[in-house]
């Protein structure tokens, strides 16, 4: 390693992408930026009410060249030489339908507008039908059980669901389709310039926990699977794939085009893709039976296990188990919440109704005041309610709350599941309603303590990373008082995109493996809660009376379809 080695990581988030130049010998981040994307911005190409969320890959590619030359202009020219790797995560499973050289179709003319053609994004859940289908196909078939390795249950959320939904809806995207890419894929493969379905590298991780690969059946689901499902499956798994590769793995160098796009050498190493929290994970220290939840809109939830001493033991209602989908060598596991500050974020926009609707249109105040009082005033409300949250005991016999807003994801993924409030009275204020809805989020993470603890793997520590994590004390400490476990706050304001750093490092070979480059550029952590024993008590009620609402609910639901 030269005296001076720099890494990029690039993290793509659902609302905007951020790249870091990072220090590979220290970890140190040496400028960062942040693009939004302009079309999700203007809500265009989804309709929240049909749960249709579609990202057009031009705010992809904008974002990266863009984050990416931001952060090269914070230093000398003389540094860009010594630029050695970058690395790339996103969210996922964020599939697009492609055409024989690997081009999104939405870049193409006829498929511009058409979000059928576009990346259908990880929180899209149009797709729930085709998820039943899969679990039903999958169970009754004859053959092996291929979501055995995802925890027993497929989503609506993953790559297969999504596929067979929009082949199904769109005539001309399934003819036009030569192949499907995942978002963590085809950035790395559009940098490399080797963006053919069948050169590209594969994310071990994306194809392991999002679309049934396993090596003990030779990757992907055989077409007779598939073709149970759709006749159009079976065709299209002879144009994927069967390789996967770990984050550690270059994917190539710099094509020249991107090289003069950036203004890098073309001798830079390109990573191979994974998803934000694996990278995230990896960012935040993680280490065998230490649980990192990216704590942002919704959480995921990683967690790995020497191979050697985990077996062939199978976890039930995951997110799948992967050998080496966050650190090669060790079993990667996944779980996680489909909604979490997404949970006070409609409390807020619910209480927030007000000032749009009555606020901005009263007589006597101008538009240009109203306006910003309803802003400064919506942006005040979660740390009000939190610091009046905060100030009450936990009641066991108050307000409970299920978190399900957006559906469950662990345990026992089913996107088709609702939130509901019980025990409200005339005394159930603003600030008591927040506080069950905050306990309702930790109530979520602590079904996900419980299920991997019951299923024999261990949690020895739990280490916090994401927005939650850093802004927010009073959910983090009744996070902490639920789980009854110390959470310790990563340092990091960028985990993610740090851990994507280091993933460059490995796959440069500026450090012999992976493990070695995040010891070497681990930041630490800067924050440590610690649980207050006074209440587990009455958490432990309440907790109870969350699990019993939460299966009458899930009875109801469930017995309301089949009737």
């Amino acid at each position: 390693m030269n005296e001076k080695s720099y890494v990029i990581g690039v993290d793509y988030g659902t609302d905007s992408v951020r790249s870091v130049l990072v220090d590979a010998r220290s970890g140190k981040t040496a400028a960062s930026s942040v693009f939004e994307y302009p079309r999700w911005k203007k809500g265009l190409y989804c309709a929240p009410n049909r749960n249709l969320f579609r990202q057009h890959p031009l705010d992809y590619v904008e974002g990266l060249e863009h984050s990416i030359r931001s952060v090269l202009a914070k230093i000398p020219k003389s540094g860009r030489a010594a630029v050695a790797g970058i690395s790339v995560d996103t969210t996922g499973s964020t599939p697009v339908a492609v055409d024989r050289f690997g081009t999104p179709l939405s870049l193409t003319p006829a498929f511009s507008k058409n979000p059928n053609a576009m990346f259908v994004l990880w929180k899209d859940h149009t797709a729930v039908e085709e998820a039943d289908e899969i679990n039903h196909v999958a169970r009754s078939w004859g053959g092996t059980d291929f979501t055995r390795y995802e925890g027993g249950v497929y989503s609506s959320e993953w790559f297969w669901s999504k596929i067979l939904h929009v082949l199904r809806e769109d005539k001309a995207v399934a003819e036009a389709a030569f192949s499907w890419v995942e978002h963590c894929d085809w950035i790395p493969a559009l940098l490399t310039g080797r963006t053919e379905p069948s050169a590209l590298r594969r994310s071990r991780c994306a194809a392991g926990h999002k679309a049934m690969w396993h090596a003990s059946w030779k990757g992907l689901p055989p077409s007779a699977f598939l073709a149970k499902l759709e006749p159009g499956l079976g065709d299209l798994r002879e144009r994927l794939y069967e390789k996967t590769f770990t984050a550690d793995v270059p994917a190539g160098t710099l094509s020249r085009e991107w090289a003069r796009r950036l203004g890098l050498p073309e001798t830079v190493t390109v990573g191979t893709g994974s998803f934000d929290a694996h990278m995230g994970a990896v960012g935040a220290g993680i280490e065998p039976y230490h649980l990192v939840k990216i704590m942002g809109t919704s959480t995921c939830d990683m967690l790995v296990a020497p191979l050697e001493a985990f077996g062939d033991k199978l976890v039930r209602g995951i997110c799948g188990q992967v050998d080496g989908s966050i650190l090669p060598g060790m079993l990667g596991m996944e779980a996680g919440q489909s909604s979490f500050g997404d949970v006070y974020a409609w409390f807020r926009d619910l209480l927030s109704w007000p000032l749009s609707a009555v606020l901005l249109k009263t007589k006597g105040v101008s538009a240009a005041t109203a306006a910003r009082l309803a802003a400064e005033t919506a942006d005040a409300l979660i740390p009000a309610l939190s610091k009046a949250a905060a100030k009450l005991p936990p009641d066991p016999a108050g307000p409970v709350a299920l978190d399900w807003l957006n559906g469950r994801r662990t345990p026992d993924a089913d996107q088709r599941l609702k939130a509901a409030v019980s025990g409200l009275s005339l005394g159930s204020d603003a600030p008591r309603f927040f506080r069950a809805l905050v306990e309702a989020t930790a109530f979520g993470a602590r079904m996900i303590n419980d299920r991997f603890l019951s299923e024999g793997v261990p949690i020895r520590g739990v280490i916090a990373i994401g927005g939650v994590s850093k802004k927010s004390p009073f959910v983090m400490q009744t996070v902490t008082d639920i789980l009854g476990m110390d959470i310790r706050v990563a340092r990091s304001e960028q985990a993610c995109a740090l851990g994507a750093a280091m993933c460059a490092a490995a796959a440069a070979g500026l450090y012999p493996s992976l493990l070695d480059a995040q010891r070497a550029m681990a930041n630490g952590f800067e924050t440590v809660y610690s649980p207050d024993r006074s209440r587990a008590a009455a958490y432990d009620t309440l907790y109870q009376r969350y699990k019993d609402l939460g299966a009458f609910m899930e009875s109801r639901i469930r017995g309301g379809e089949s009737g």
